[in-house]
């Protein structure tokens, strides 16, 4: 089999991050997904319905402090979306709600899971979803990224907690955690019901997938305009063998090989997913047909329409993405706060509590919502 084909990887590669290597040459948006799972066309693109049961089934530790129960709704085209809701316990009142999203090809029960159940403790309800076509929401073909969905999805989670009776649904706030840092702020953008922002080590997936992540400060090494177009075409090419019932590719595709920073940015992802530290068995590399819907993806084309709701930007202050919040912050209208975290790289903050700044997200989130 060869390198640009799909399959399950060795427990060998699985600690050394070769089939990383592999599948997710180019842009490492697609490294951004950080998984290593791989199937064929007809297991990526097959339903699976949810298995709706009390096991615990996430990457860090249950609470005490808090309530969870899994709950589903459906965004506008239907698809039917899986969350966690965590709430603290002895719910009274209506209370203020956080949506909060997961990294790019992540699902709820890794860091956005982690966030949801400790915001929650500090006092918000949360809900943390899967987006659609991943994890156990719905939609087919399976494993495919389709960025504007994906920006629809917050204003369906807005659409449920804003019809829960314990819901203030005017004090709606949102974390968005890598990729979905710029999923919340294109949402926050046409749905004003997000009173609140904040994201975590953000994402721009489309800047990312056409100057290939991980080159920042080393400018040299931003994809060419020939680059973009061989991985585009390596990516149009695939989805004829795709219609004809040829294997599904995951990943940035191999056209392009990555470059020293760009792999330097896989080699951390990896560290994270590839590891039992983060691996989940529903998180999946993205498939490599989704590269131009992609590409086009400009989350920050409208940000001066967040004002005046407030924005919390959060980076680490060695992550190889910290260029994405920066320019962000850069750009976004008034009132926005920038934090940096000391000592951090973009992965440490999906999970490393004791980097994670929650006293600023909760000091945050109770003088806005």
């Amino acid at each position: 089999m060869t390198s640009n084909e799909s399959r399950e990887p060795t427990s060998a590669e699985r600690g050394s991050g070769l089939q990383r290597r592999r599948l997710l040459k180019l842009t490492g948006a697609a490294v951004a997904t950080g998984t290593l799972a791989a199937a064929s066309g007809t297991a990526a693109h097959a339903e699976t319905k949810p298995k709706w049961d009390s096991k615990w089934d996430k990457t860090f530790p249950r609470s005490k402090k808090v309530d969870h129960k899994k709950v589903s709704f459906k965004n506008r085209y239907g698809i039917e979306l899986v969350a966690d809701l965590y709430s603290p316990k002895h719910l009274r009142g209506r209370f203020r709600a956080l949506i909060v999203g997961h990294p790019f090809g992540g699902v709820k029960e890794q860091t956005s899971g982690l966030y949801a159940q400790t915001m929650a403790e500090h006092g918000f309800v949360t809900l943390a979803f899967d987006a659609s076509y991943n994890g156990e929401s719905g939609g087919t073909p399976r494993h495919i990224a389709s960025l504007e969905t994906f920006v629809e999805d917050f204003s369906a989670a807005v659409d449920y907690l804003g019809t829960r009776r314990s819901i203030d649904r005017d004090r709606i706030g949102v974390i968005g955690v890598c990729a979905s840092g710029g999923f919340s702020l294109a949402a926050a953008q046409v749905d004003p019901r997000l009173k609140a922002v904040a994201t975590v080590s953000m994402y721009d997936m489309g800047r990312a997938y056409r100057d290939g992540q991980g080159y920042a400060p080393i400018l040299s090494e931003v994809n060419t305009l020939e680059e973009r177009r061989l991985a585009l075409a390596e990516a149009a090419e695939q989805r004829w063998a795709e219609f004809e019932g040829g294997t599904v590719r995951y990943g940035g595709g191999t056209a392009v090989p990555l470059k020293s920073s760009q792999q330097a940015a896989a080699d951390e992802f990896a560290a994270y997913y590839a590891t039992p530290r983060g691996q989940h068995p529903r998180s999946h590399a993205l498939s490599l047909t989704s590269l131009g819907a992609i590409t086009a993806f400009m989350p920050l084309a409208q940000i001066a329409l967040t004002a005046p709701r407030p924005l919390l930007l959060i980076a680490g202050e060695k992550a190889h993405s910290r260029y994405y919040t920066d320019d962000a912050y850069r750009l976004a209208p008034e009132p926005k706060e920038l934090h940096i975290v000391t000592g951090a790289g973009h992965v440490d903050l999906y999970d490393k509590v004791d980097l994670i700044p929650w006293d600023r997200l909760t000091g945050f989130f109770d003088k806005n919502l």
